[in-house]
Order: C-alpha cells, then structure tokens, then sequence
C-alpha cells in the first residue's frame, strides 16, 4: 500500500508540474534577452505557484528555502516568502477523537471547546476553550493524517532532490541534504513534547524579562499530539496598525528579544515570522509556534560575532576572511574577487551614519556576493538573518526611528568578552 500510495502522489505530483511549467517555459521564450531578474522572477513566480499545489509540506520546504539568500536569487526568493502556511482545518470530529485518544480522562478538563479552528496549518490547528477551573486556552491538536502526509511526501521529495542534484548549476545548493534537514525539523515537529520543551526553554532564558514571554503550558494537558496553553490576547504583528500602547517600547522590545536570542541565548526561534509574535495592550511581546528553533553552535558563536563586529567597523577584508573560513562549501571562484566585491559592497555603506544604514540592505547586498562567488554560510545563521530582518522589519513598522545597530552594540560586546573560542576554520585564506 506504501508503495501504491508513493507512486499515485508522484504521477500526481508530475501532472502538476506539468501544467505549472509548460506554461512557464512558453513565457520564458518571450523574455529571451530580457534582464535576468525579470526572468528569475518568472521562475519564482511559477514554483512558488507549483509548491502552492502540492500542498502543506511542499509548501513549508519553500518557506524553508525563501531563508537561503547566500543560495537563490532576490526576485525567487521574493515568491517564495509570500508561500503562507494555512489549509482548511480538519474536521471537529477527527479533532476531538484525536484529543480523547490523547487525553484519555483527563479530557474532562476541558469545560468548552470551540469547534472553529482559531489556526490552522500544515501540521496541527488551534481551537480555543476553557478548562474548568475558567481559565481560557489555546488547545493545539495536530491533524489526524499529518504524519503519514508528511512521510509520504519526504520520500518523494528525497528522491527528486537526488536526481535534480545530479545537475552541475544546482549542485551546489546541496539539496539532498537541505532536503534531509528538512525532514529533521518537519518530523521534530510532530512530536509536541519538543515543542513544549522549547516553550520551557525560552520562558527560562526571558524569565528576566517581563515584557518578553511565551504562553503558560498546562502541563498535565500536554501530550505527543496535543499541546493546552493560556490564550493569548494580542495583535499579530501582521496587523502592526493595530496596536495600541507604546508603539516605540514594543518596537525596541521586539529588536532586544531577537538580539538576545542571538547572540546571548544562542537559542533562536527558527520560524519568526510576523504572524507567530504577538503584541498585547499591556506592552507586552509574547512569541508563539515554538515548534521549529535553531541552535547556535557554540564554537561557532564567536566567529559569527566576529563577522557581525567587522561588518559594524566596516573592516572589508576580515569580513570576507571570516565568512570564506567558515563556509561549509564554497565554489571555485578565486579568493580576491571574492574580497574585492566585499570590499565593494561595504564601500557603499561608508561615511553613513548607523542610523542611515539598514540591516535589512546590508545583509541583502552582502547575501548577493556570498551567491555570486557560491560561499555558503552555515544554515543555523539564515536563521539568525531572517530574525534580525523580521525584528528591523516590524521595528521599522511601529517606529520609523528606530534603529537596531545601536541596539546590538551591547549585546556583541557581552558576546565576544563571554563566547568560548571558536572553531578551526574550515579552510585558510589563499595566499596572494
């Protein structure tokens, strides 16, 4: 059955990539000649539409992808961050016989339930209820089929990266193994506990922080499948219009807790985006969805605050120097064209103010270069860069004025008095 089920998906899967590009390859042979970011754009635009089709895990693997800018090209990686993670919820019944399976007795605690979903998305959906000592909860509940879905469509996926990754222009991009991490972090996410345990992990690492916070888990309601927390009362940072209070505290706050996650926790939310922070009345932020996060290594820490130290000095060629080391795979391009377009890139930035300069520029142009001259950065630092571009971009949105670099300059100066020495570098520099 495994297999009767493997190859209908797959011929499946065929006929909508067919009908995805036949239509896109038309298009392309009138934008013959056309500048390439318009034919990029093309192709973001169909296989953002492709990944649309195939449903939840297709479309999680592109948002995984749309935080690779040291791989894939702006305008592909524009398509790809307006991928949205929400499908119809399941039925209220498969729902609540999942939570009697889950819970057993202990599903009397439950006073009310909601049977609108708040929340849905490719592996669990959100109800709202109250427990019967009153206090009112999010009940998350992961969908019944999600785990064989998810399995299924891995295997698929793993076998196509394999042949795709036999081409020479798309080697580099690893996919097997992008595909593999992938997996890793997709299946982690159908194990609640995990989730739990990051939820604990952060409560401790903001505990003294009161304007910071994740929702209280019920504990004796939470299970491999089931996750009842406090519900939270608050504007999706989607909807920053909307919020009320000190727009100019929630903005800095929103900057400090992604600079603390950083580079003093090492511990970083690893699917931050606008939707999954949430901004409360009382000048609060309270993150949510902690099923995905990204550790950063500690011998690591160092060398990266180093990166991020150099940028801020504008000292061009120990920036290239640091990010060629440490890069897990780099192309075979020479070494001082690399440092020249380094060099280059921060040039454009001299004699700006730190207020003139958004981190949200530098990092894109300098991404740029790092895909030109095919030098990777490890992956736990897309992470790391997708969170400092959510925290500018929202900062931006509730306070015009602020800036981040002022913001982080005490956080890397703790950060390299306190990080344990880094790693060897993985390669040295080439001698002129």
């Amino acid at each position: 059955m495994r297999v009767l089920s493997l190859i209908s998906r797959s011929l499946a899967i065929l006929g909508v990539a067919a009908l995805v590009f036949v239509p896109w390859a038309l298009r392309r042979l009138a934008l013959v000649g056309a500048p390439l970011e318009r034919q990029q754009a093309l192709f973001g635009e169909h296989l953002a539409r492709l990944l649309e089709r195939l449903g939840a895990t297709f479309i999680k693997f592109g948002q995984i992808l749309s935080t690779r800018p040291d791989l894939i090209s702006a305008p592909v990686l524009l398509a790809l961050a307006r991928l949205q993670d929400e499908v119809p919820p399941a039925p209220f019944g498969e729902v609540s016989a999942m939570l009697d399976r889950e819970l057993g007795q202990r599903r009397h605690r439950l006073a009310t339930l909601g049977e609108t979903a708040v929340a849905a998305a490719s592996v669990a959906q959100v109800h709202r209820g109250v427990l019967d000592d009153g206090r009112e909860v999010a009940v998350k509940v992961q969908r019944p089929r999600a785990a064989g879905q998810i399995d299924r469509d891995l295997a698929i996926l793993g076998f196509g990266a394999r042949l795709v990754d036999r081409l020479p222009s798309v080697s580099l991009l690893s996919l097997p193994g992008a595909v593999e991490r992938f997996g890793e972090a997709l299946r982690g996410q159908l194990d609640f506990r995990r989730e739990a345990a990051n939820n604990r992990r952060f409560a401790a690492n903001f505990a003294s922080v009161p304007e910071v916070s994740v929702p209280t888990l019920v504990d004796e309601l939470c299970t491999e499948r089931v996750l009842v927390m406090e519900f939270v009362h608050g504007v999706k940072a989607t909807n920053p219009e909307q919020v009320g209070g000190d727009r100019k505290k929630l903005a800095r706050l929103g900057g400090e807790t992604v600079l603390k996650m950083i580079f003093e926790d090492g511990f970083v939310h690893a699917d931050l985006h606008p939707a999954n922070i949430l901004l409360t009345e009382d000048d609060r932020v309270v993150l949510i969805d902690l099923g995905m996060v990204s550790e950063i290594p500690a011998d690591l820490l160092r060398p990266w605050v180093e990166t991020f130290v150099a940028l801020a000095q504008q000292d061009g060629r120990r920036v290239a120097e640091l990010l060629y080391t440490y890069s897990p795979n780099v192309g075979r391009g020479e070494y001082a064209a690399f440092e020249r377009d380094v060099l280059a890139n921060l040039d454009a930035l001299h004699g700006k103010r730190l207020g003139e300069v958004e981190i949200s520029v530098a990092v894109t142009s300098m991404m740029n270069v790092l895909r030109r001259h095919r030098v990777q950065i490890d992956p736990a630092f897309t992470v790391v860069n997708l969170a400092l571009l959510v925290a500018e971009g929202l900062g931006k949105q509730l306070d015009p004025e602020i800036d981040l670099v002022p913001l982080a300059q005490p956080y890397l100066a703790r950060a390299m008095l306190e990080a344990p020495p880094g790693r060897a570098p993985a390669r040295e520099v080439p001698r002129r």
